[in-house]
């Protein structure tokens, strides 16, 4: 979708400590106020002395997911008109022309916005962690962005019998809170928000850009040349494959995006860090059941979580749980039962999907079951749907033309990735159906899903 004029211009002005606001008609955000680094954090990041250049583009993650939020998308049109000035501690080289237009063109086609970002020279060095004994091994080969999840758990110990102790996990976007261990690298996000923002954008595009920086920076720290991304198929080409109406495709783990950060990396660090999908040409389902293969301590699994809603909105007598609506919690539903697996029923707050009303779909206990709710169900029902239907032959023109926009991405010949686009998009067409067809014939999935 072409990104639409935006008719005014949001400036974002990031203040280091003892700074006063200097362009006209900037929000300030300031640093130690409003930006908080943690000292636990950072230390996790400083095998050596810290490097002010990781902490200057930890400082611009921090810019750039702040205008985000800040400025909400308009009803009349997607993209907006973004500035951000960020203060560093090496203008010079932060001003190289081929740093600023790899930013900028990751930056636009991640969000779908018009942006422009400038550095200034800061007054004062910031106080960093000095060096402190890291458990790291010699010659560490890769990252992998590791959270909650069941693919980065599922993907850790499949590619862990490669890399052994050449991996290097990166906790990013846990949905278990807890402090930074101490001696251990890369242990929490380094930054958080005191300063809230009313009615904030929830598009939330700007988490391809910081946890794929984040994990770069990691890597570029260890000396690693891969960052290791573990979404299969469905999770980093569904939600561009499977696009929403008019809404600007999503592409925060997909290739085109992260090619476009090592391009901006290599400009920034003078190192290429390439983004690694082991697991792009598989569904989930077949990325658990490889993982299940390896024996009996693949159990862990079952303790992964991958509800989008967060413990405000998704849980049951106080203590968080899966909704089991959202199109993450019904993409997990599916590839666990494909994978031959099942879930204790309380996983869930939407236990049986196989109720022909969601009031009976949904536990008794749960307080907030509205509209929003059965929204949810709807639109994640519909992009499995949307996904399946890709398979069929009338398709095959869209499929060639994604497939276009991959074969660079990814190095391989056009026809080639739509062969390999065919056979993933086929067996979650079978995935799927098996699993409707699981929930019986009354069930408000079914009744939902575009077929008979």
């Amino acid at each position: 979708m072409a990104r639409n004029a935006s008719p005014s211009q949001t400036r974002i002005e990031v203040l280091a400590t003892g700074e006063t606001a200097s362009i006209p008609d900037s929000v300030p955000l300031r640093l130690d106020h409003e930006l908080k680094f943690s000292i636990d954090a950072l230390n996790s990041y400083a095998v050596a002395d810290f490097d002010p250049l990781v902490f200057d583009a930890m400082v611009l993650a921090g810019g750039i997911e702040f205008a985000d939020r800040f400025r909400k998308r308009s009803s009349e049109s997607w993209a907006r008109n973004l500035a951000v000035s960020i203060p560093v501690h090496d203008l010079a080289r932060w001003e190289k022309p081929d740093v600023r237009s790899t930013l900028v063109s990751a930056l636009n086609f991640l969000t779908g916005d018009d942006w422009h970002i400038s550095f200034r020279q800061r007054r004062t060095r910031e106080t960093l962690p000095r060096q402190q004994q890291l458990d790291l091994h010699p010659g560490v080969r890769a990252t992998l962005a590791y959270s909650d999840g069941m693919d980065s758990r599922a993907v850790n110990g499949l590619v862990r019998a490669t890399y052994k102790s050449s991996l290097v996990l990166v906790r990013l976007g846990s949905k278990k809170k807890g402090r930074p261990q101490r001696g251990q690298p890369f242990t929490a996000l380094p930054y958080r928000f005191s300063r809230r923002i009313h009615s904030a954008e929830t598009s939330a595009r700007n988490r391809g850009f910081k946890f794929s920086l984040v994990s770069g920076l990691a890597a570029y720290i260890c000396g690693a040349g891969e960052c290791i991304v573990p979404e299969s198929g469905q999770g980093a080409l569904g939600p561009v494959l499977a696009s929403v109406g008019q809404i600007y495709p999503d592409y925060r783990n997909h290739p085109a995006f992260l090619l476009r950060m090592s391009d901006f990396l290599e400009a920034l660090l003078g190192r290429r860090i390439e983004y690694v999908f082991p697991r792009l040409w598989n569904t989930k389902a077949e990325t658990l059941a490889s993982y299940i293969s390896l024996g009996p301590a693949s159990v862990d699994w079952k303790n992964t979580i991958s509800c989008w809603k967060g413990s405000q909105w998704s849980s049951i007598d106080g203590k968080f749980r899966q909704c089991g609506a959202c199109a993450a919690c019904l993409l997990r539903r599916m590839s666990v039962h494909a994978a031959g697996q099942a879930e204790p029923p309380d996983t869930y707050i939407a236990f049986d999907l196989g109720a022909a009303t969601l009031a009976d779909a949904v536990n008794p206990r749960f307080g907030k079951l509205n509209r929003a709710f059965r929204e949810y169900l709807i639109a994640a029902v519909l992009h499995m749907e949307h996904l399946a239907e890709l398979a069929l032959p009338e398709n095959t023109p869209h499929l060639r033309r994604q497939a276009r926009i991959l074969s660079g991405a990814v190095g391989l010949p056009p026809g080639e990735v739509e062969t390999r686009l065919a056979r993933m998009l086929g067996k979650h067409a079978d995935e799927w159906n098996s699993y409707v067809d699981s929930l019986g014939d009354r069930s408000l999935v079914r009744q939902w899903a575009r077929r008979n």
